[in-house]
């Protein structure tokens, strides 16, 4: 076996192999002291330019373009650990830095001398003859400095320097408190009987969750969690009402009262965006993080979210009489009106009544490795390249590295690893990790994330590949089948490889411009776009296998699959855009409520008309909606950006169903048109060149049975 240097700062370490073993937490304080070092001596010599020296696109724009390359390698490594290797210590660390790494972040655009070498710049010969990616990165970088408070006053500087050091600390407590809280909550079940409705999948889950704490050795029991996939089956099926109720409660929890509670948390968080706006010159945060997106500012994106709202509504109130009128019917009872924990599980009721389909029933046709195998063939024929899953190890942290010859590197010994090389030319194009199934120390959702960003051929120099990962919170198995998935759960899976093919098809020289760097009403096309191969019946056969036959999906099930897909659209759309709407109201009309304001009742308010009348009314949402508060930015005053993206989709996957849905030529022409191109040009003249036109709303509306 070879042996393996040990890096002296494991988490700068450019290698493109990472050593998960030995980014352990004793190393970060160093590491990214040493990073913070590097990165501001590159600014400083930047700034220090003497007014007089040749400026070029090379010692200027590509200069600042790596300058804090070590940083963005080492803290982008430590806030993936910190979503997928939660620990106290690391937690600790990660927080003492954390100020330091925003204070850093902040003043880059707000450095004087740098300002005034890339405005002295912008009047160079050189700079106005600029074109193609390069021309970009000249505006992008310009928009950067002006709308991040550039030409601002020294005091008023200092002011937004304040605010955004205190909200990533904020906003890191939320996402802490998410975590702790549904990791505080836990329902022990002893009597079988009470799980009465589940089906063997969820049951043998809920098995798994008592085995993980050690307990139901002597007799069985059963233990509910607040992960996703375990506590949502039960509000789905189990007939016991004081059982659903009892999770339906459980699950409110998070994010709400005791040690955990981030109602104040909220308040500060939007006044603190409110204030940041403010300084920058915006009337508010929707305006001033959507100004360069496709939807411009906030007045517009509410418009949208309200537009499609009207249209949603007949079909919104039509799928809600026509559940209560079917609970009626069952029940007898034709007066009450639902309880929160009763909603899911009569609409998995009525959805098997009136097409005669229960989602359980495609459970055993989606095992999850057989899915990914699927997607993969299918992905490759459509879009020209090829995946390969390598040899991989985990070793413990601290107790690494492992050799070379051992495999490479994981943080769970569940998580694999994969390369992608084109087809054609074999070029080695990138590699990515695959971590799909829950754990204490792992933070809830699905996403993508990339931690090297590689490069085309440039003037005949070598390729760099790219690195990316993919992560997610599905069934995992139990101790008698594989981790059988829903279909909503595939479509997670195929939503975050569209993110990821993004960044590993990303054929723009210039990093900061490639793959998913792009406006955030228009990241989510890649993503939704492959959610589609989902629902044709040419691509369910690449991946839905039965795990023990290995027969694909019966026409008689895949016909009823169908025939129920726009079972409760209205509903599903008005939820998204309930979402939306509440956001964008409290960023835009509510960032200034005095803190202690009554959150739910607020929330009730504005979302009249958006949600149905229970009850019961539940708990708003915001306190666990960590796309929204989780980070400085995120999906803030953008979470509408995935029904925006939603219309470009719709509209987009019509290219590929008018060719057979499986199409290389059409796939081809996506990769070359969208997923290639990055941010090197702007969003909507990309999606105009591959369909030679503007968007069609009226494609979603259609796809999703909401229109006339």
């Amino acid at each position: 076996m070879s042996a393996v240097a040990t890096p002296a700062e494991p988490f700068l370490d450019e290698s493109f192999h990472i050593r998960w073993s030995l980014l352990v937490p004793e190393e970060i304080e160093s590491n990214i002291s040493k990073a913070l070092e590097i990165s501001q001596k590159n600014i400083d010599d930047l700034a220090n330019w003497d007014g007089e020296s040749e400026l070029t696109f090379e010692n200027t724009l590509m200069a600042l373009e790596k300058a804090s390359e070590s940083l963005d390698r080492g803290w982008g490594a430590l806030s993936h650990l910190d979503s997928v290797r939660n620990s106290e210590a690391q937690r600790e660390a990660y927080n003492k830095m954390l100020p330091a790494v925003t204070e850093f972040s902040s003043r880059v655009t707000l450095n004087d001398g740098l300002w005034s070498r890339v405005k002295a710049y912008s009047q160079t010969d050189e700079a106005k003859s600029l074109t193609g990616a390069k021309k970009r990165l000249l505006e992008e970088t310009i928009l950067d400095f002006t709308e991040n408070g550039a030409d601002l006053p020294p005091e008023e500087k200092s002011r937004l320097e304040e605010v955004q050091a205190v909200l990533a600390t904020l906003t890191q407590k939320f996402s802490e408190n998410v975590l702790d809280s549904m990791n505080a909550w836990e329902l022990i079940i002893e009597d079988e009987s009470r799980l009465a409705g589940l089906p063997p999948t969820s049951k043998a889950v809920l098995l798994s969750e008592a085995r993980e704490k050690d307990l139901g050795t002597e007799k069985p029991v059963w233990r509910v969690t607040l992960k996703q996939p375990v506590y949502f089956p039960v509000l789905e099926h189990a007939d016991d009402e004081t059982l659903r109720k009892e999770v339906w409660e459980g699950s409110c929890t998070v994010g709400k009262g005791g040690d955990f509670d981030n109602t104040d948390l909220i308040w500060k968080i939007l006044s603190l965006r409110q204030d940041m706006a403010g300084i920058l010159g915006k009337k508010d945060f929707a305006d001033q993080v959507l100004n360069r997106r496709m939807a411009k500012n906030g007045a517009a994106a509410l418009d949208f979210v309200e537009d499609l709202h009207e249209k949603t509504k007949p079909f919104f109130r039509k799928d809600i009489e026509e559940l209560e009128a079917f609970v009626a019917e069952q029940t007898g009872n034709k007066d009450k009106r639902l309880n929160p924990w009763d909603v899911a599980y009569w609409s998995e009721k009525q959805r098997k009544a009136k097409y005669d389909f229960d989602e359980e029933e495609t459970r055993p046709y989606f095992p999850i490795d057989g899915v990914l195998e699927g997607m993969f063939r299918l992905t490759e024929q459509v879009f020209g390249f090829k995946v390969e899953e390598k040899k991989s190890v985990f070793v413990e942290p601290g107790k690494g590295p492992a050799s070379d010859d051992a495999g490479f590197e994981v943080w769970h010994p569940e998580v694999k690893y994969y390369t992608l090389h084109d087809e054609k030319s074999g070029d080695h194009l990138g590699s990515f990790y695959a971590d799909w199934h829950p754990r204490d120390s792992k933070r809830p959702g699905a996403w993508m994330n990339y931690l090297r960003t590689g490069k085309p051929p440039v003037k005949g120099g070598d390729r760099k590949p790219h690195l990316g990962l993919i992560c997610g919170n599905m069934t995992p198995s139990s101790k008698d089948k594989p981790a059988l998935l829903t279909h909503s759960e595939v479509e997670t899976v195929f939503h975050e490889f569209g993110h990821l093919l993004h960044h590993l098809l990303g054929e723009v020289e210039i990093k900061s411009l490639n793959g998913v760097n792009v406006v955030w009403d228009f990241v989510e096309l890649p993503s939704q776009i492959m959610e589609n191969f989902c629902w044709s019946r040419v691509g369910l056969d690449f991946f839905a296998k039965h795990f023990e036959t290995g027969e694909k999906i019966p026409d008689e099930l895949f016909d009823k699959m169908i025939a129920a897909r726009n079972y409760q659209s209205g509903m599903a759309q008005m939820r998204q855009l309930s979402l939306g709407k509440m956001d964008l109201e409290l960023h835009v009309n509510h960032h200034s409520e005095p803190e202690g304001s009554e959150l739910d009742s607020l929330v009730q308010g504005l979302l009249e008309g958006y949600m149905m009348d229970l009850e019961i009314r539940p708990p708003s949402m915001a306190r666990r909606f960590g796309h929204l508060f989780s980070s400085p930015t995120g999906y803030a005053a953008g979470y509408y950006s995935y029904k925006w993206a939603e219309v470009l989709d719709a509209d987009a996957f019509t290219k590929f169903a008018d060719a057979g849905v499986i199409s290389p030529e059409v796939g081809r022409e996506f990769r070359e048109k969208i997923l290639s191109r990055g941010n090197s040009q702007a969003a909507a003249d990309l999606f105009r060149d591959f369909m030679g036109r503007d968007p069609d709303l009226n494609a979603l509306l259609k796809r999703s049975g909401l229109s006339a």
